[in-house]
């Protein structure tokens, strides 16, 4: 696939405006479908590239983007937050998305997708549908504060922030005291979401970052709404090998 140019959406609703870098399929058929990557992922990552692919194919509006700090979109990640992301989320829902678009998160993306839905949904604006690859729901607080030792915890409430190495990139990325704290003012668990929409979830039972408990804990914190989960045994938490692509691709089939 040759190498899309993005086009630019500028944030100009916070203080320090910037552009977010977006690419639209150039695919008719709606509804839309926008896609949601995860933390320190960007558009141009296997699943989105693939999905991007597919749109093409079938004549689809496909929507992928960078938040603010990640990939081509201008920022400083260090001075990011969940705050933020979700408004650049929205920002780009508005722009592209149409009417009732289907929303596609991928791990932190799976936590804003519900997040944005629960705000469209109070602004009278229909979602379409909702898929959810490895949702991390509340990563901030149930999947990394509450796992790091006092060591941890002492050097981001002392120092602001900590470096936190990852096997997904070759240097570590800082984990701050604002991307905790803002967490917070965004967590789901505790009383019942309502996005308003079907909802399809694909977790792999091999994620060592947010484990198939977690999406079992979602499914219960979703009970108004047609809830399918699907298990892959031996999936881990990209879940970007062939098969589950194909198995992302029908998901939000079923959903059109």
């Amino acid at each position: 696939m040759d190498k899309a140019t993005p086009d630019f959406i500028t944030r100009d609703d916070a203080p320090g405006e910037r552009r977010l870098a977006v690419i639209a399929s150039k695919g008719a058929r709606s509804p839309a479908i926008i896609w949601l990557g995860g933390f320190r992922s960007d558009m141009r990552a296997t699943k989105a590239e693939a999905l991007a692919g597919w749109a093409d194919r079938d004549g689809r509006r496909f929507v992928r983007f960078d938040y603010t700090g990640h990939g081509e979109s201008e920022g400083d990640f260090s001075r990011s937050t969940i705050s933020v992301w979700l408004a650049d989320a929205m920002a780009v829902i508005a722009a592209e998305g149409g009417n009732a678009p289907i929303l596609v998160g991928s791990s932190m993306g799976g936590w804003l997708a519900l997040l944005a839905a629960r705000i469209m949904r109070t602004r009278g604006q229909a979602v379409g549908g909702l898929v959810l690859i490895a949702p991390a729901v509340d990563f901030t607080e149930a999947l990394l504060w509450s796992r790091f030792p006092e060591d941890v915890k002492a050097a981001i409430m002392q120092g602001g922030q900590w470096l936190r190495s990852s096997v997904y990139a070759s240097e570590p990325y800082p984990i701050t005291r604002a991307l905790i704290e803002d967490g917070r003012h965004h967590l789901l668990f505790g009383l019942p979401i309502e996005p308003g929409c079907p909802v399809t979830i694909l977790q792999g039972m091999q994620d060592p970052d947010v484990p198939w408990q977690h999406a079992m804990k979602l499914v219960e914190h979703l009970p108004a709404d047609q809830v399918t989960l699907t298990l892959i045994k031996d999936g881990d938490h990209r879940l970007s090998r062939d098969q589950d692509i194909d198995l992302l691709i029908r998901a939000i089939t079923a959903l059109l």
